[in-house]
């Protein structure tokens, strides 16, 4: 998977800004530049929050058409397959883009848990619709973000963690008046982030619930419906979803063939690996290197 550092140089062929360190950054976006988050969408280890201030965005994201208008806010999620369709030629956006480990690690994410079920953890709910007076600030806060990052303030790496944390902060504000509260208890976050932390470090060598379980001292019933509980989906959900991601990564970047693949990501054997990839993707692994 691109790191956001890797995913940026693809999309921009350089770093924004000399001695950027890849864990966040911001910028405004019109329909030209945004087509080039194609090049590395569904294969990037950080989310991005894109809001919409004029025009109109069509995207794919999972197999769902999403069209995307102003005060609309979109959340990638990593893993998640997306491909940009259409924008207007007055499209302008802002968006954000935060490291995985920096936004996981985020203590706003695990109050973002904790009291509501906001779309950083849903995954499955991309587009938020927020009234314009939010909207309005979360913009403000995303130009605030664009001020520090080209700044030379000294504390620059601090404030733009804290900063974070405020963005965030709002989003769960402006959702909180549009979907019911659900505490989550303290033990099932905890279980929860465990599971997070643990994907994307093994999720190539171990496939099978039974190995999280173990790692976190719970059994895989357990663990199972913790998943579901605060997320809706399924631990096997999560495993492939970084399975397929990395597949599609090692085919469209790599000379590795589809036999080092399979053996790299502890397939059983290649055809084992094949029809996994067929079934979730609805190609084959040879079609989808050649296309």
């Amino acid at each position: 998977m691109y790191s956001l550092r890797d995913a940026w140089i693809k999309m921009q062929g350089q770093p924004p800004f000399e001695q950027w360190d890849g864990r966040i950054y911001c910028n405004e976006t019109d329909a030209t530049t945004t087509f080039r988050a194609n090049k590395t969408q569904g294969f990037m280890a950080a989310y991005t929050f894109t809001l919409v201030t004029q025009g109109w965005l069509v995207i794919i994201y999972n197999g769902q058409e999403l069209t995307l208008e102003p005060d609309d806010l979109y959340i990638y999620s990593p893993g998640q397959e997306v491909t940009i369709l259409a924008a207007s030629e007055n499209y302008h956006g802002i968006c954000l883009l935060a490291d995985e480990n920096l936004t996981i690690e985020s203590p706003t994410v695990h109050d973002l848990v904790n009291i509501a079920y906001a779309p950083i953890v849903q995954l499955h709910e991309p587009k938020v619709s927020l009234p314009h007076e939010d909207a309005k600030r979360l913009a403000e806060k995303m130009r605030e973000f664009i001020g520090y990052l080209h700044s030379d303030h000294i504390y620059k790496t601090q404030i733009l963690q804290m900063l974070y944390a405020v963005f965030l902060l709002d989003i769960q504000s402006a959702q909180k008046k549009t979907i019911c509260q659900r505490q989550v208890p303290q033990r099932i976050e905890e279980i929860f982030f465990g599971f997070i932390r643990l994907l994307p470090q093994h999720f190539a060598e171990h496939h099978d619930i039974a190995f999280y379980a173990s790692a976190l001292n719970i059994s895989t019933v357990y663990l199972s419906r913790v998943v579901r509980q605060v997320t809706g989906r399924t631990v096997v959900d999560y495993i492939n979803q970084h399975l397929l991601m990395e597949a599609s990564y090692l085919l469209r970047t790599t000379p590795l063939s589809i036999n080092q693949i399979a053996d790299r990501l502890h397939f059983a054997d290649p055809p084992s690996f094949s029809k996994f990839f067929s079934r979730k993707k609805g190609i084959t692994p040879k079609d989808y290197r050649k296309s």
